[in-house]
């Protein structure tokens, strides 16, 4: 069963939300109703039979708690091991084995198509995984309890497609006992969050799908395909900010404050503030573990005259990293160099207007204008990802 996509699935989560609704502001019945409804609810999810290969089968649940019994030895050796020392090829050793089951399941069924050892919300379980394969790295994470770090890991609102959540902020929430007002604030965000979703979900992406993007993909020609831009960009975000918003509503119900997704993302004035608005969880961990750690590593080592290369290259990798991390489609990773592209010329510009004095950036008329353009960029970058130019 996909999470909120129907009904059905709201009507079974009720179940699990009311008693959390009921005691959730004593601490210990919470946390414990929360392994509880989580079990429940990935039952319920992960029900349907993968074909592995041909003649052979898995219940998706299964392969899920098998992947998470695996990922929690691999972060439990690497952390006895790092208590040691920190060691880089034990390291890069260490994240090669956390990326392995999604590499095998984008890469291999391109050569294989019977392989299929997939399942539901892989991707996000990898970068749960990861974050705590660098977090011990980094000597941030020192101790590793099964209970917390499998609540985090299969955490049944954002299990399927986020938002992602970092460990480390994860224990906080679980260790901490919300008093009678916390809670109660924790509702209000949960019921606010959750409404939204259906408005956006079930009512504007559901018309916007009906009535205009449909119509605009039955036909041919560049105005068609001018329309579907627009119409497939406000679709994805309606759509998306939707799924986000309920789960982020059912994770406040248990106390988990995950981050926020979007925040108004076509009132961006440059790609930048587009990155810090749109998929906030995924553009956040992309930037600090890839990009961060790329520019930091290329200064250290002054692998470059110029200090602007390092921060471009870095663009460049991490948006192709997270156009490949969609999908093994060209298109995907066209997409993520096109938006690598536009966040190298959007600090050129910006860096250059500061020397000119152009124009005033802090003006309204710039504003206004940096806003228009930065959604048509926006808008062509989704429709190169939707893949209907192909």
């Amino acid at each position: 069963m996909v999470p909120y996509t129907d009904i059905v699935y709201f009507a079974i989560s009720l179940n699990v939300l009311l008693p959390a609704f009921l005691f959730g502001w004593i601490k210990r019945l919470s946390k414990v109703w929360l392994v509880i409804a989580t079990g429940i609810m990935l039952v319920i999810q992960y029900n349907a039979v993968q074909i592995i290969l041909p003649g052979t089968s898995l219940l998706e649940l299964w392969l899920l708690l098998g992947y998470a019994a695996i990922e929690y030895g691999l972060a439990g050796l690497f952390l006895f091991l790092r208590k040691r020392g920190k060691n880089r090829p034990l390291f890069y050793g260490a994240v090669l084995l956390c990326l392995t089951p999604l590499l095998a399941g984008r890469f291999i069924p391109l050569v294989d198509p019977s392989y299929q050892l997939v399942f539901a919300g892989l991707s996000y379980l990898t970068f749960r995984c990861l974050d705590v394969i660098l977090g011990i790295h980094d000597g941030q994470i020192i101790s590793l309890a099964p209970i917390p770090y499998l609540a985090f890991l299969l955490f049944f609102p954002t299990i399927s497609s986020g938002p992602i959540d970092r460990y480390q902020r994860f224990t906080q929430d679980w260790k901490h006992e919300r008093t009678w007002k916390e809670f109660l604030i924790d509702l209000d965000g949960a019921v606010h969050r959750i409404f939204t979703g259906f408005l956006y979900k079930f009512i504007l992406a559901a018309l916007i799908k009906t009535h205009w993007l449909d119509v605009a993909a039955a036909h041919p020609g560049f105005l068609s395909n001018w329309s579907y831009m627009y119409a497939y960009s406000l679709y994805l975000f309606f759509d998306f900010a939707g799924y986000s918003a309920f789960a982020v509503g059912f994770s406040y119900v248990f106390g988990i404050h995950i981050p926020e997704n979007f925040n108004r993302p076509f009132l961006a004035h440059n790609m930048r503030d587009f990155w810090n608005r749109w998929h906030i969880s995924l553009s956040t961990f992309f930037r600090d573990q890839i990009y961060n750690r790329f520019v930091f590593a290329a200064l250290k080592g002054r692998w470059f005259k110029n200090k602007y290369i390092a921060s471009y290259l870095g663009f460049l990798l991490s948006m192709g990293v997270m156009g490949i991390w969609h999908g093994t489609t060209w298109y995907y990773l066209v997409y993520g160099l096109y938006h690598g592209v536009l966040l190298i010329l959007s600090d050129l510009v910006e860096r250059t207007n500061k020397k000119k004095k152009w124009w005033n950036e802090k003006s309204f008329a710039f504003r206004a204008v940096s806003i228009l353009v930065t959604f048509h960029l926006v808008c062509f970058g989704l429709l190169i990802f939707s893949g209907h130019l192909g």
